[in-house]
């Protein structure tokens, strides 16, 4: 008997404990959201649980403009109307956002559309804002350009010709809503961005981009506001 009345505050300890943890968890979980969708006519509001969380956002915003929105980890039910309006622009859908992560919400498709793919979506995808330990600087990209079929992308240092079959690309195939398979890691520099169709010398976009050390960055590549070519790049800072 004594022996359990000394080990119960310990086992008290441990449950209260678990549970501050499994809080800490659920109030880390974080998130953001970009509006791609170039031809939506009007702002748009963006609810989770019927709740407006962002009001009145447009094509190339992120929202918050910084940083990241906090979400109770689990299933959420979101769904983007236009502002001041009750048609669904992306029909209630449900999400599941991990503990302790944090993602990007990319509102994508055309608004005009109601053809899979490029019908109007929200694509969710998990970030990585891990330091790396090297000094290194963390790239990945997300396509999000619905007028541009599966892409290829270089990051090469700027005026680097890519025609010579020995210049491959550092990303490859990457289809509309998908993003490259993982991060990928560079020594701090100034890169060009260049885009070309998937299994092609074509370029349809370079851009040059000035990297330092410990810097995390997602490059989403978007069609021209109001819709179609030539596709542009929007930059986002994941860390520093």
């Amino acid at each position: 008997m004594f022996r359990l009345l000394k080990a119960l505050p310990l086992a008290l300890a441990l449950a209260a404990l678990t549970f501050f943890a499994a809080s800490c968890g659920s109030s880390s979980t974080k998130y953001r959201v970009v509006d791609t969708i170039p031809d939506s006519p009007v702002g748009l509001d963006f609810d989770v649980n019927t709740a407006v969380v962002f009001s009145d956002i447009s094509f190339g915003s992120v929202n918050p403009s910084t940083g990241y929105q906090k979400v109770s980890s689990g299933s959420q039910s979101i769904e983007v109307v236009q502002t001041g309006q009750t048609t669904p622009v992306i029909n209630t859908t449900s999400l599941s956002f991990g503990g302790s992560n944090e993602y990007t919400l990319v509102l994508t498709g055309r608004y005009g559309s109601t053809i899979a793919p490029s019908a109007p979506q929200a694509v969710l995808f998990t970030d990585n804002n891990t330091l790396a330990t090297t000094g290194d600087v963390e790239f990945r990209i997300i396509h999000a350009s619905p007028s541009t079929t599966s892409v290829d992308v270089y990051l090469v240092p700027p005026g680097t010709d890519i025609t010579p079959s020995q210049v491959t690309p550092q990303i490859s195939g990457v289809a509309f809503q998908a993003a490259s398979p993982s991060y990928i890691s560079l020594a701090p520099a100034t890169y060009a961005a260049i885009v070309t169709y998937a299994g092609t010398k074509q370029i349809l976009l370079s851009q040059d981009y000035t990297l330092t050390a410990g810097q995390i960055r997602t490059l989403v590549l978007v069609d021209t506001a109001g819709g179609g070519p030539p596709p542009q790049w929007l930059e986002l800072s994941d860390l520093n």
